[in-house]
């Protein structure tokens, strides 16, 4: 991938995705109908809070890398905004839909995408998911990270604002010696009393 998006840039992109599919009436979106997609509460992680500069900067970001462009119509005096992503990797509705909840919701496991990305592209089942995301890891879109420790499914991430790296879960904490000493006392009390006991019927 010869690109790298900031947080903004991802953002920005992955609500240009969402709203051409959720409201198509209503796309390519104004600024300011842009800048209410990027911190709407709903189905985004994190929440955030970008003004009309912000956004700007981050079109003009996505346009540098072709993967947005800014139209102004006859009928319409105020600028609208649409992404080209999908169309400059060639991409159908399901990649662009687990990538754009991928983009506005971070790493998921492929249950979670399978019903996120349900207004935007219906999976038949989990395996076709799968399939969806393996072709995008080939192309290094997407990466499944390690499996977390107390999870039962890995979860997906996309590449598209560089690699994700995920702490190791720290190493279990050794008995303290404290405790392993107890232990041993609380045992040699035990197996005193026992060879009491078994004296008394020798």
């Amino acid at each position: 991938m010869d690109f790298e998006l900031d947080a903004a840039e991802a953002r920005v992109l992955g609500s240009l995705l969402e709203k051409e599919v959720a409201t198509p009436e209503y796309y390519p979106l104004s600024l300011n109908a842009l800048v209410n997609a990027c911190n709407q509460k709903s189905n985004r992680e994190p929440v955030v809070s970008y003004d009309e500069d912000t956004i700007e900067v981050a079109l003009e970001g996505l346009r540098t890398k072709g993967l947005a462009l800014r139209s102004t119509g006859r009928d319409s005096r105020v600028p609208k905004h649409a992404q080209r992503f999908t169309e400059k990797f060639n991409f159908g509705r399901r990649e662009a839909a687990v990538i754009c909840v991928l983009l506005l919701r971070g790493p998921q496991t492929t249950g979670e995408l399978r019903g996120r990305t349900e207004r935007l592209y219906t999976f038949d089942d989990l395996e076709a998911v799968e399939s969806t995301l393996h072709r995008l890891a080939e192309m290094d879109f997407v990466k499944q990270l390690p499996r977390q420790p107390g999870t039962k499914e890995p979860r997906w991430a996309h590449l598209m604002s560089g690699d994700v790296e995920v702490a190791e879960a720290p190493p279990e904490r050794a008995p303290s010696v404290d405790r392993i000493g107890k232990l041993e006392a609380e045992l040699a009390d035990l197996r005193r009393e026992f060879d009491d006991f078994r004296r008394r019927f020798e």
